[in-house]
């Protein structure tokens, strides 16, 4: 089935009367095959009666409000593709049809009213209000969306599948957008006219929807500034913080710096970063699926994989990049002998970890934390330094050749392998002797 068409009702019968009839007839023109779901949230008006009469499938909402209206609509959606609009005929239902034409460029399109060439015919306090509200989530989620309340959304039913969300309003909406571009899914808009409702009266209670989006915004910060987040590290180089913004540039500036020329480059753990994008040779390998997702519109060789065993073939590579990676992982000494595996005869290592053994490092840190919570900083369970980071890479045959910092708190090292056999009885000495 090519679209399930969701529809959230209480008491919309004289609209359905319009809407039901123009939706089939879309389908039937675009050559869709589709279904249309009503979900009833206790209707009194014959709402049920009349969706059931224009032979559609009803069903009763499984739990309570907007958002449980929609949790049950993409629950019984059958289509590749679920589409959600409001019952009220203020979205227009012939413009399915835009929103199916742009299903190609994103996993989810949302028919925006404040995208350029949007428009929204209705009172001046409700519009200034919409408009504040989603210029303070789009800035405060940090998301490329304008219209970040819009219920017109097509998605992929792909993208929805294991989605788990807790608002139970329209702040509901919010919730799935951040929750999908935190996942790695595109997002695009197409511009659209919004008509106030037909028939019947809103369901919004504002004082009540300005709370909820509240709360809702609280915690869907706290997802958006945390590792689960895929464009995590590229929106740290944009980042508004003057601090943040300067030592992630700093970081790409060396990295690509040494990398720039190198061959054929893996980065390892590459995450979301500019350092993989900005690399003409690079195979950007990564274990958050996420991420990874959120990278592949870049034409960027990708695989998912593990530090503890690179799937590549040995002397695959003249160059291996880890930044800000090995701190993240349990202590091993098979991270660095892998990377040394997949690396050629002479190739070079670029790895970057922050170094504890620095004044800078043990106050940026706890701050960082108070700052971000659920940022990289709670990640960090392994704690290097400089003395004990060399000691380990020279028992696995490398040569330090240049080391930089950022703020005297970040270690980058550039390494060089060596012709050198390993003796196996130095391959595995105890943590203790590696990690501070």
């Amino acid at each position: 089935m090519d679209i399930s068409v969701i529809l959230p009702v209480i008491n919309e019968r004289e609209n359905l009367e319009v809407l039901i009839p123009r939706l089939k007839a879309l389908l039937k023109n675009a050559r869709l095959d589709g279904e249309i779901v009503v979900v009833d949230g206790g209707s009194s008006d014959g709402t049920r009666e009349s969706a059931a009469a224009h032979g559609v499938r009803v069903v009763s909402e499984r739990g309570k409000g907007y958002g449980a209206a929609i949790q049950t609509g993409f629950e019984e959606a059958r289509g590749d593709w679920v589409l959600t609009l409001d019952a009220d005929l203020s979205h227009d239902p012939d413009f399915v049809a835009k929103m199916w034409r742009a299903r190609d460029r994103a996993d989810i399109v949302i028919a925006s009213r404040y995208t350029r060439g949007g428009v929204a015919y209705t009172d001046l306090f409700r519009k200034s209000l919409s408009r504040l509200l989603n210029a303070f989530l789009r800035r405060f989620w940090s998301l490329p969306v304008r219209d970040v309340s819009s219920g017109y959304r097509l998605y992929r039913r792909a993208a929805l599948e294991g989605l788990e969300f807790t608002s139970t309003n329209f702040e509901v909406l919010g919730e799935i957008l951040v929750r999908l571009y935190a996942r790695g899914y595109r997002v695009v808009e197409v511009p659209f006219t919004y008509f106030p409702r037909g028939a019947g009266r809103s369901h919004i209670h504002l004082l009540r929807f300005g709370m909820a989006q509240l709360r809702s915004a609280l915690r869907m910060w706290k997802l958006r500034n945390s590792l689960e987040s895929a464009d995590y590290d590229e929106r740290a180089y944009y980042s508004i913080i003057p601090f943040q913004r300067y030592w992630q540039r700093r970081r790409h500036s060396i990295t690509v710096s040494w990398a720039r020329g190198a061959g054929r480059i893996l980065d390892a753990g590459c995450g979301s970063s500019l350092i993989v994008q900005s690399l003409n040779n690079a195979v950007g390998m990564e274990f958050n699926f996420g991420k990874l997702r959120f990278l592949r519109h870049q034409g960027i060789p990708l695989a998912r994989g593990s530090a503890f065993a690179l799937p590549f073939k040995d002397a695959s590579f003249d160059c291996v990049i880890s930044s800000q990676v090995i701190e993240h992982l349990t202590y091993d000494e098979i991270l660095f002998s892998e990377m040394r595996r997949v690396l050629r005869p002479g190739g070079m290592l670029i790895l970057g970890t922050p170094d504890y053994a620095t004044i800078g490092w043990r106050v940026i840190e706890p701050t960082y934390r108070v700052l971000l919570p659920g940022g990289y900083a709670d990640e960090h369970i392994t704690h290097y330094t400089r003395e004990k980071l060399t000691e380990i890479i020279a028992r696995h045959g490398f040569a330090v050749e240049e080391a930089a910092y950022i703020v005297r708190s970040e270690l980058i090292m550039r390494c060089r392998k060596c012709d050198l056999p390993i003796p196996a009885q130095q391959r595995t000495p105890s943590p203790e002797s590696s990690a501070a």
